[in-house]
């Protein structure tokens, strides 16, 4: 049976719903769309079998959907729990109605994945659990985010500056985003640094 999925516009609406300022829904929504475009670059190389490209699509499009659980009544982000954006999402998600398919898209994307090992050894405010991606769809959303920030300003990760910074939490790390590279390839962010008036590094 087909999973149903919302439309991109369902999932603005779902933005908006939640979106505790016009800047968050800005910068959250546009990040999110970023995603997807990188997607569809990973997406038109990828070589592999049945990867559902509407699943991709809305895994790209909700993913962060909890970072708007972690502003303030002031709009201030809370940074300190940031990790913990993904399982908000998922919460959020799950109480939307939505099918766990697309709530694993939110607490599943962090990194190049966390583990109970990770959780638990870090001291991690998440509940001792695997947030690892597993289908190729939530791995092309995993890897395709790591290519954008939220930061200020927001900018892109050209894919060998990803690299040098996952390799800070662990050779493991480093040896995951080497396969999620060589399996789907690097995405050409020129164009879209450009578009969104990014910087790209």
């Amino acid at each position: 049976m087909a999973l149903s999925l919302p439309t991109p516009a369902e999932i603005r609406a779902l933005h908006e719903r939640h979106a505790p300022s016009p800047e968050a829904l800005e910068l959250v929504h546009t990040h999110c769309e970023i995603v997807w475009q990188v997607a569809e670059q990973l997406l038109a190389r990828y070589s592999g079998d049945g990867i559902d490209r509407d699943l991709v699509r809305a895994g790209c499009l909700l993913h962060d959907i909890g970072v708007y659980r972690l502003y303030d009544a002031n709009g201030i982000l809370d940074h300190g729990n940031y990790i913990r954006h993904g399982i908000l999402g998922h919460d959020i998600l799950k109480a939307e109605g939505l099918p766990e398919e697309i709530c694993r898209f939110c607490s599943c994307h962090t990194g190049v994945g966390l583990t109970r090992r990770d959780v638990e050894a870090q001291g991690l405010p998440l509940p001792p659990a695997d947030y690892v991606a597993i289908t190729p769809e939530e791995q092309i959303v995993m890897y395709a985010d790591k290519f954008h920030s939220k930061s200020t300003p927001p900018r892109f990760h050209l894919p060998d500056t990803y690299a040098a910074y996952v390799a800070r939490f662990g050779s493991d790390k480093a040896d995951l985003f080497r396969l999620l590279r060589k399996t789907f390839g690097d995405p050409d962010l020129t164009a879209l640094a450009a578009r969104y008036g990014n910087p790209l590094r």
